[in-house]
């Protein structure tokens, strides 16, 4: 298994983001960024292990009714939650034609492309409050979550990854390593099967689609970006506002 996918009961998609090596030499530290998905199949041993990680911070990116259906298990302010609603438009589009099966697996990657750069285009403000309580974070780890822990956290996570001046290939690599950490068959399916019946039929490459991360996605953000802001750089100070002072807070507590 991978050094950074945790194994924990329950838990889907959980990784340390941290390790990896910036542009200027310095490294993320270890044991304080973490990303998953949701937290609601954690059971009393998946909590005391996710307990023990040291988590002070969740910060959740489901909508209102996933958190309705899939609460998260742990104790009310243990850690503390900063909830942070994304639900793209495109999003709305996938969910309704989720048992259409006339649909073919590339109709379903554009859609994921779509989700992705409507991520970068209409969210910034979103990711900018992740941001400020990441910033507001004095101590322990910080945990991004969505249900997959793959688009809204994908996006988050690279964010972070690219303030704190980790390489684009390297963030792209973190990105792409859901589908190691990921349990289709076991987890993600079910999942899709509980949500939309089970009358969806979807062939492997449509799960995969779904399920899974390509490269297009995170680049469909990133054209987004391009498009309005030149470049990662200018986004993260001009759309989420991280200026210079505030992205040296950010590396001096979370590089080494």
């Amino acid at each position: 298994m991978h050094e950074r996918i945790i194994a924990i009961p329950g838990a889907i998609n959980l990784r340390d983001f941290g390790g990896y090596a910036t542009e200027d030499g310095r490294q993320v530290h270890m044991g304080r960024l973490f990303r998953s998905g949701a937290l609601a199949h954690l059971d009393a041993e998946g909590q005391a292990a996710f307990t023990r990680l040291g988590v002070a911070l969740i910060c959740d990116l489901r909508r209102d009714e996933e958190k309705h259906e899939e609460p998260t298990p742990l104790p009310h302010g243990t850690p503390a939650r900063l909830e942070i609603p994304i639900d793209p438009g495109s999003a709305i589009a996938l969910r309704a034609g989720m048992v259409d099966d006339t649909l073919t697996a590339k109709q379903r990657i554009d859609f994921m492309v779509q989700i992705n750069h409507e991520l970068a285009r209409d969210h910034a403000e979103d990711y900018a409050r992740m941001f400020e309580g990441l910033l507001a974070l004095e101590d322990g780890g910080f945990l991004a979550h969505c249900a997959a822990g793959k688009d809204r956290t994908g996006f988050a996570c690279a964010l972070i990854l690219h303030a704190l001046g980790v390489p684009e290939r390297t963030v792209m690599d973190d990105y792409l390593l859901t589908n190691t950490a990921m349990d289709y068959e076991r987890v993600l399916l079910p999942k899709l099967q509980a949500r939309y019946g089970e009358a969806i039929a979807l062939d492997r490459e449509s799960i995969m689609a779904l399920a899974g991360v390509r490269p297009e996605y995170l680049r469909a953000a990133y054209a987004a970006i391009e498009a309005d802001f030149e470049g990662v750089e200018h986004y993260i100070e001009g759309a989420i506002g991280l200026d210079a002072r505030a992205r040296e807070r950010l590396r001096t507590r979370y590089l080494r």
